[in-house]
């Protein structure tokens, strides 16, 4: 498939002109579309401008407010909880690592919850804006549709939920990053898959028979897989209720499939924390130590068929190399979808090089 590469300013310019297009604040479209190309950056391409299409129908549906009034429905010193007045998931989920980042300053620990947001992307986006302040970022959230089935069940109950964690090793040095769905795939890749015409591997979807299913197009019949089995269910249930019931945000049969749904108030729960190590043992200290792991891990020995053994993040830190340099990937499917994002807007398509 024919793929063309756009500068990240570009990518960005267009994101922003489209929800200006369609009727969103400047400042905010602005902050939405360094958000999602952050996330382009760091290779999530389920997550970031790949989004915009859904994006888009869903405000032109009205299934998002463009001028929303958030406020802190609890405020205290080191936790918080914020009320997104079904905003940009983007908006909310920036304001919520703002305030956690400020209480742990203070407090040494800040964690934020939210309710009533929306899709906002890749966790690591969030997480990662934490560990650039020298904290320790840690992000949950419930997903934006139910894929995943109870273990041993068949009813989609629960989300692919993800878990970010972004430590970081120094003020130069990218931060060592876990950005994981609790399903085998996010179900952004399925929707990749779909869009390119390809199948899903074995192992990612299986149908109410408990046979495997490979077919994007038909994931609606079956149920996405947890990492580890019934441990992985475990996590995303544990995250349900830390990110979603503690924060007042839907869970289980309440939650809105924001993929067939534009128009429904999703109350999206989400929850970042942000941890001070000048409070434990100090920032030099976690640094020095964690680097030191960092280097002895990546020293060892590796298998005979392994290259190099890579810590988490590493992948995303090389992606961000490249695409700084080479761009941003736009396959031909998703340019097509941004051509229709252009005329949604009643903005100009986006221009190749």
């Amino acid at each position: 498939m024919d793929t063309n590469y756009l500068s990240a300013e570009a990518v960005k310019s267009f994101i922003a002109k489209v929800f200006i297009g369609l009727g969103m604040p400047k400042q905010d479209a602005t902050l939405c579309a360094e958000l999602m190309v952050r996330t382009d950056l760091s290779g999530a391409d389920g997550h970031g401008v790949f989004r915009l299409l859904q994006y888009a129908r869903r405000i032109k549906s009205g299934g998002i407010n463009l001028n929303p009034q958030m406020k802190l429905l609890q405020d205290a010193p080191s936790i918080g909880l914020l009320h997104g007045d079904n905003a940009m998931g983007h908006l909310v989920m920036h304001r919520c690592a703002e305030l956690a980042i400020a209480k742990a300053k203070v407090s040494g620990i800040g964690w934020m919850g939210c309710c009533y947001g929306n899709h906002a992307g890749a966790g690591s986006t969030y997480a990662n804006l934490v560990s650039e302040a020298g904290l320790v970022g840690i992000y949950m959230a419930v997903g934006s549709a139910n894929h995943m089935a109870p273990w041993g069940g068949v009813d989609p109950l629960l989300s692919t939920n993800p878990i970010a964690i972004s430590v970081p090793t120094n003020h130069q040095q990218a931060p060592v990053v876990l950005d994981m769905a609790t399903t085998v795939a996010a179900y952004g890749k399925v929707k990749m898959k779909a869009q390119a015409g390809e199948p899903m591997p074995i192992g990612w979807m299986i149908d109410k028979q408990g046979k495997p299913l490979t077919d994007p197009n038909r994931s609606s019949e079956g149920t996405l897989l947890p990492i580890g089995d019934y441990k992985g269910y475990g996590l995303s249930l544990m995250i349900a209720l830390l990110a979603g019931s503690m924060n007042g945000a839907a869970v289980g049969s309440q939650l809105v499939d924001f993929n067939d749904d534009e128009t429904a108030v999703t109350n999206t729960g989400q929850t970042i924390i942000a941890v001070n190590p000048e409070f434990l043992t100090g920032f030099q200290n976690m640094t020095k130590s964690a680097n030191q792991l960092i280097d002895e891990i990546k020293s060892s020995k590796p298998l005979p068929n392994v290259s190099k053994i890579r810590v988490p993040g590493d992948g995303a830190a090389q992606a961000k190399q490249k695409r700084s340099v080479e761009g941003i990937p736009i396959p031909a499917g998703l340019l097509k979808n941004l051509h229709t994002c252009a005329e949604l807007a009643g903005v100009e398509p986006i221009q190749l090089n």
